[in-house]
C-alpha cells in the first residue's frame, strides 16, 4: 500500500464586509499525511506587518509542520492583498483572524481537535488578541511579539496578554527592539496563563542574524520549528 503524501490547497476566504475593495483574502491549506486521523492539530499561521502570507518562515514553517501530520493554514491580511503599506486596523485583523478560523471549520468531519494560532510580529499581536477574546484556542504562539514601540521598553503594552487563558510559547531575538527580554520577563511573571520563552540568540523582530553572525538562517528556521514542534507535543 502507497501511504499517501500530505497535499498544499489555495483557498479562498470570505469576508465579513469589503475591506481595500476586497471581499476575499487568499489562503493555503496544508493537510498532512492520513488527515484526519492521529491527534488532529491545526496550527493557523499569520504573516507581520512588513510582509505577506509568502514570508520566507511563515512558508518554511508550513511546509514543515505539515510533514510533521499538522494540519496547518496561512493566509493574507487586506492590507497585504491590496499592497497596502500601512497595516489594517486591529478590528480589520481581527474579523480575518476569525474569518481563516471559520474556513477550516467548515467540514466537521474533518475539523481539528486542537487549535493553534502562531502569527509573527503583528499576526502575533492579532492572535494574541483573538485568543485574549476567549476564543476557543489550545495554545498560542508568538514570534516576535511587539510588546512595546520600537527602542522605547518603558511603553510597555502587555494588556492583551492578561487577558489570555491558553498556553502560551513566546520566540523573541535577543536583538528584537520591539521585545525587551527583561521587560518581557518581567510581564511574564504576572500573566495567569502558562507562558514559556525560547530566546533566537543574535536574531531580530523578523529573526535575521547580522551577515557576521556564526548564525545562518536555515539553523534559525530550524530551532523555531523545533521550539515550536516539541512545545506543542508538551502542552498538547
Amino acid at each position: 500500500m502507497v501511504e499517501p503524501s500530505s497535499r498544499i490547497e489555495e483557498i479562498k476566504i470570505p469576508l465579513t464586509e469589503p475591506v481595500h475593495g476586497l471581499v476575499s483574502v487568499p489562503g493555503v491549506l496544508g493537510v498532512p499525511r492520513w488527515w484526519p486521523t492521529g491527534s488532529r492539530v491545526c496550527v493557523v499561521l499569520a504573516h507581520g506587518a512588513n510582509s505577506d502570507y509568502t514570508d520566507p518562515l511563515i512558508e518554511y514553517l508550513q511546509r514543515e509542520l505539515t510533514e510533521r501530520r499538522y494540519l496547518t493554514l496561512r493566509f493574507n491580511f487586506p492590507f497585504a492583498e491590496a499592497k497596502k503599506t500601512r497595516p489594517d486596523p486591529l478590528p480589520v485583523l481581527r474579523r480575518t483572524f476569525r474569518a481563516a478560523l471559520g474556513a477550516i471549520a467548515r467540514d466537521p468531519t474533518a475539523a481539528p481537535a486542537n487549535l493553534v494560532l502562531c502569527g509573527m510580529g503583528l499576526g502575533a499581536q492579532a492572535a494574541a488578541d483573538i485568543a485574549g477574546a476567549r476564543a476557543r484556542i489550545d495554545a498560542l504562539i508568538l514570534l516576535g511579539f511587539p510588546l512595546h514601540p520600537q527602542g522605547k521598553p518603558e511603553k510597555v503594552q502587555p494588556e492583551t496578554l492578561f487577558r489570555i487563558v491558553s498556553p502560551m510559547l513566546f520566540l523573541q531575538g535577543t536583538r528584537d527592539r520591539r521585545c525587551d527580554l527583561d521587560v518581557l520577563r518581567r510581564t511574564l511573571t504576572r500573566v495567569g496563563a502558562p507562558s514559556a520563552l525560547h530566546v533566537i540568540q543574535q536574531a531580530d523582530h523578523r529573526f535575521a542574524v547580522p551577515k557576521k553572525s556564526d548564525r545562518t538562517p536555515e539553523n534559525i528556521r530550524e530551532e523555531i520549528l523545533g521550539t515550536i514542534d516539541s512545545w506543542i507535543q508538551k502542552v498538547l
